[in-house]
């Protein structure tokens, strides 16, 4: 063998040796090129990179969610730095023949989060890629990549890699909250599932699916619906739908993204248009709830407090004028709705984020019960003169733009427990309407709550009516800490339910310290004074870092051969047989549920009626938050309790019972000539 010959056939084996690591940090296939998008520099903190694809033009590659067709990209990163998941830009729909995929046509680049490990001199990685590249045909592609760049005391990038990232994040889908959007629960029937968009936008939103195992990738039909959208997508067939869906919203170039909407069997109910329809129904919900606000100041929980502003206008001077009566029924009315409108911001601040909540949801947080129970405890003693402050606390919230306003604060927080008639409907249409409507209805309600007071006050001829001050004061006073110390028994048994003995056990302490500091404040001794304030204060702090420490405990449910727990494949199983179903949507803190099960729904002809029909009883019981009962709550229209469904034997639609029950209401489930196991 030659030299010339022998030196070509090295040269040979040199070409097909593998390149070193350093030239692997692109890759290219069939109509694709890959290459990093890093720093020349990393620091310390995490920092985001990405792979670009430059693809060939009318060729994509695809979503995470890649549609009728082809496949998601795959990364499997290694190396000395932690790689967060693919951050996914929002996608395109790309119609292929009658098939519709999600992806990119064209170049896109998927960014991931790094966090150098601590001590590195360098961050090293690889990364084991596989893609499909399409246009009519697809064609798979496989390759490694590797990098090494220095560690320092910060990062360091060059100036277009740097706008070829940043012009990749944004691509990125944010947060759904801060989107000024708003999806509604999907409603999911015959092949089609259905879901509102509420927004501000004058032309719809495209939507696209994460879950393609069960919502079609292609083009959902639009209508307008309120001041939104309504999609329908079809779904595909066979598939069972999951819990929760995500989504992702994309106007414009802007694109949010929107996790856990919750999948509700059943067609989702017409919501009229923004025309003259729209506005009547809007109207309707505003009544219910004024006057389900009207009908809270009759509730146990809502009068005692009322009784503070009763005495501040029945102990006014003779000489005081209507001026300052409408001054403090005017201030009072604001403390109400200013209350009901944080309230309400909340609710849809949660419900924007994806969360399912409720009327009376700030009573699912023990925190909140405990405050409640030493606040209660506090005016009892008040009430009854216990402390040196004799009327003190009394006359804080009766007299005085602050008081008033305190006071109308404090009536909304205690009014949280009860339920009226005419507020399930309008409540249970906040969760859908748009934002401003759901707020409307919320200030409906405060403004129904506020009502009563702020008419007597701007009334003279009614002021005139009630009856003079004298020594009867007192003693009602009095009587009414009653009612209060009733009211702290019962949420200290709420506090029970929610977090077990050793939270009863919990506001027991934090009232007898409360008590021995109210004590001690009696003392006219400076030190002791300071002592009590001391003391008071170390309660409240500990009672709220302890009071959601405690574990919650089991759902308590009755005798088997009564109540059931909730169980949604329970109940299907009984009604697929034709069983009748009765469920009792409760919680520990509703008083209005309370009295109901104490006067029928547990009373003995009550239980034998259900025993003589072979009705199956369940105790939806929602007294901490539970997201099958929210849910069922919400296919029924409502976000409150209580809520009453009779589903008849051998099917028939359900029957949704009057808030406020009565023996007779549930006799009516069982006709005369009906038969039942003992008829």
């Amino acid at each position: 063998m030659t030299f010339a010959t022998s030196a070509r056939a090295l040269l040979l084996l040199f070409c097909l040796l593998p390149l070193p690591l350093a030239a692997q940090e692109q890759a290219e296939g069939d109509h694709v090129k890959v290459t990093w998008l890093v720093p020349e520099r990393f620091g310390p903190q995490p920092e985001t990179i990405g792979l670009h694809f430059e693809v060939d033009p009318h060729w994509h590659v695809y979503w995470l969610n890649p549609g009728d067709s082809g496949a998601e990209p795959r990364f499997d990163f290694s190396g000395n730095a932690t790689v967060g998941p693919p951050q996914w830009p929002a996608p395109t729909r790309l119609p292929v023949a009658h098939l519709t995929n999600l992806g990119y046509e064209g170049s896109v680049a998927y960014l991931f989060e790094v966090t150098p490990a601590q001590g590195a001199q360098q961050v090293e990685l690889s990364v084991d890629l596989e893609w499909l590249v399409c246009e009519e045909e697809c064609i798979p592609g496989f390759a490694t990549m590797s990098l090494n760049r220095p560690l320092g005391e910060s990062g360091q990038w060059r100036p277009e890699t740097l706008q070829r990232r940043d012009a990749a994040a944004a691509r990125v889908p944010k947060p759904g909250a801060g989107s000024g959007w708003t999806l509604g629960a999907a409603h999911v029937d015959e092949g089609s599932l259905s879901l509102d968009a509420s927004g501000s936008g004058q032309a719809p939103p495209q939507l696209y699916p994460k879950d393609g195992a069960f919502v079609s990738p292609a083009e959902p039909r639009v209508e307008r619906s309120g001041d939104g959208w309504r999609f329908r997508f079809a779904t595909q067939a066979g598939m069972q739908a999951p819990d929760a869906l995500g989504f992702v919203l994309v106007e414009g170039d802007e694109s949010w993204d929107f996790d856990g909407i919750a999948t509700l069997s059943g067609a989702v109910a017409a919501v009229p248009d923004g025309g003259a329809q729209g506005a009547v129904a809007l109207g309707w919900l505003l009544a219910l709830a004024f006057a389900g606000g009207v009908i809270l100041n009759l509730m146990p929980c809502v009068f005692p407090v009322l009784a503070i502003k009763l005495f501040s206008l029945i102990g006014m001077p003779g000489g005081t004028g209507l001026q300052s009566r409408l001054r403090e029924g005017l201030l009072y009315t604001a403390g109400v709705l200013a209350t009901f409108a944080a309230l309400g911001g909340v609710f849809l601040a949660l419900r924007a984020g994806g969360a399912a909540v409720g009327w009376g949801f700030q009573l699912q947080s023990p925190v909140v019960v405990l405050l409640l129970v030493l606040l209660f405890w506090t005016m009892a003693l008040a009430f009854l003169g216990v402390f040196e402050l004799g009327h003190g606390l009394t006359r804080l919230a009766g007299k005085g733009g602050g008081g008033s306003f305190a006071t109308g604060v404090l009536a909304v927080f205690v009014a949280a427990p009860c339920t009226g008639p005419f507020m399930g409907a309008a409540l249970g249409a906040s969760a859908t309407l748009p934002a401003q409507q759901a707020m409307a209805i919320f200030l409906g309600l405060g403004a129904g709550l506020a009502a009563p007071f702020l008419l007597l006050a701007a009334t003279p001829a009614l002021v005139e009516r009630l009856p003079k001050p004298g020594p009867w004061m007192d003693t009602l006073r009095q009587l009414l800490a009653f009612p209060l110390l009733a009211t702290v028994l019962w949420l200290l048994w709420v506090l029970g339910r929610l977090g077990g003995e050793g939270r009863w056990l919990l506001g027991g302490i934090a009232l007898l310290s409360l008590s021995f500091a109210l004590w001690l404040l009696r003392s006219r001794r400076r030190g002791l004074r300071w002592t009590a304030v001391v003391l008071a204060v170390a309660t409240l702090g500990f009672a709220v870092r302890d009071a959601d420490r405690l574990s919650a405990p089991a759902t308590a449910v009755a005798t088997a051969s009564a109540w059931q727990a909730y169980d949604r494949a329970r109940i299907d199983a009984a009604r697929a047989v034709g069983q009748a179903v009765f469920i009792d949507y409760t919680a520990a803190w509703c008083i209005t549920c309370q009295v109901n099960k104490a006067v029928v729904l547990d009373t003995e002809e009550t239980l034998r009626l259900f025993d003589d029909h072979d009705v199956l009883r369940v105790r939806a019981d929602w007294t901490r938050y539970d997201p099958a009962i929210t849910a069922a709550l919400a296919e029924l229209g409502r976000n409150s309790v209580p809520v009453y469904v009779f589903y008849p034997a051998n099917g028939g639609a359900e029957r949704v019972l009057p808030q406020i029950l009565g023996r007779g209401d549930i006799r009516d489930l069982f006709p005369a000539d009906s038969t039942g196991d003992s008829s």
